[in-house]
């Protein structure tokens, strides 16, 4: 890690690069090895990026939303979410709601397109493309490249994990039609008397979250528990906090250049038995900027089921610690049971925007 990296944040940066050459094996484990640690630990890492996409890429898309969220809202309003199935097209500032209150700021959403679309049923209806010049072929590319990514982080991950070629497989199978979903988001300035959030306090659900992040500073504040508050940089944590259950602490997840900010979701919690846990994140965006956020998921018909691979990890720590320890810890233990992604998925978000209901309540 760059001097100018570990000054940026305390989570981990970790390069992508030997994942995308099939000849650095050494690179490869290290890799996977320190995407392990990072999901044990925090939910969050940066991923350097810098080998697979030009900077150039990322900038000419916030260009392109500049101009969309600039023009007037009528506008705005002809991809309304309202002309398809309420979770496809632009939600104007303050439609979504995180917690029972109104995020301040305005974005556009896509989803993988789906097969005989039928506006009238949740999720199945057809993406909305602003008509920006250009706009719909330079975000497709986008997408392409963040579906790629997608499969690679994930077969990284299935290293870390100790999963069997076998194993990569069958993990492989339930993500490789991933129903991904992609979000371009506008931030006007936070008002200093706002009562609400950019956006509130939320998890992701799905599977891995790659978002290219604006040049704004203190906006995305990542929360960790009590016990993670020894860091190396002390002027970048809040106040604690209770956050509903644990107490703890948010820092900040400033941009990083040529990295993207990467988490996990909730479907890696189920299959890693909650060896991994989905983190805790929201926005405060005091900027005027935009941010892009790629959410790479599950095949909407994956079973997601915890993998032998996590359970054996669990075996050996209960194998290593006390009998006292290992009886607590099991009573703790949560139970996670299989799920179906787009089942799960519809419970999520099915009818968010029709009802008034917050797509991260």
């Amino acid at each position: 890690m760059s001097t100018a990296a570990k000054e940026a944040s305390s989570l981990p940066v970790i390069n992508i690069a030997p994942w995308l050459h099939g000849h650095d094996s050494k690179g490869r484990l290290s890799t996977a090895a320190a995407i392990h640690a990072a999901c044990l630990e925090f939910g969050f890492f940066y991923l350097d990026v810098s080998a697979f996409i030009d900077p150039s890429e990322p900038e000419e898309l916030a260009k392109l939303a500049r101009e969309f969220f600039a023009l007037p809202q009528e506008q705005k309003d002809k991809i309304s979410l309202s002309n398809q199935d309420h979770a496809r097209g632009y939600a104007r500032l303050k439609e979504n709601v995180t917690n029972g209150k109104a995020d301040n700021h305005e974005g556009i959403d896509f989803y993988r397109p789906v097969e005989h679309p039928d506006k009238s049923k949740p999720l199945w209806g057809e993406n909305q493309w602003p008509d920006v010049p250009t706009f719909r072929e330079k975000y497709e590319v986008w997408i392409q490249k963040m579906k790629t990514l997608g499969l690679v982080v994930m077969e990284a991950m299935s290293v870390g994990l100790g999963m069997t070629p076998e194993e990569w497989a069958d993990l492989r199978d339930q993500v490789d039609d991933s129903f991904w979903v992609m979000r371009i988001i506008g931030y006007p300035p936070l008002p200093n008397d706002e009562d609400g959030f950019s956006c509130g306090a939320h998890k992701d659900y799905g599977c891995l979250t790659f978002l290219w992040a604006d040049p704004t500073k203190n906006a995305l504040q990542v929360f960790l528990p009590q016990q993670f508050v020894a860091i190396e940089n002390p002027g970048q944590i809040s106040q604690p906090l209770q956050e509903g259950i644990e107490e703890g602490i948010w820092i900040n997840a400033d941009p990083i250049p040529g990295c993207v900010v990467c988490n996990i979701g909730e479907m890696w919690e189920i299959w890693t038995g909650g060896l991994y846990k989905s983190t805790l994140h929201r926005v405060i965006h005091r900027g005027s900027n935009y941010r892009i956020p790629f959410f790479f998921e599950p095949n909407f018909d994956a079973n997601v089921s915890p993998l032998a691979a996590a359970k054996l990890i669990e075996e050996d720590c209960v194998a290593s610690t006390t009998a006292e320890k290992a009886i607590a810890a099991h009573k703790q233990k949560k139970t996670y049971t299989p799920t179906i992604y787009g089942d799960f998925l519809l419970r999520k978000v099915g009818g968010n925007f029709a009802t008034g209901k917050g797509k991260y309540d």
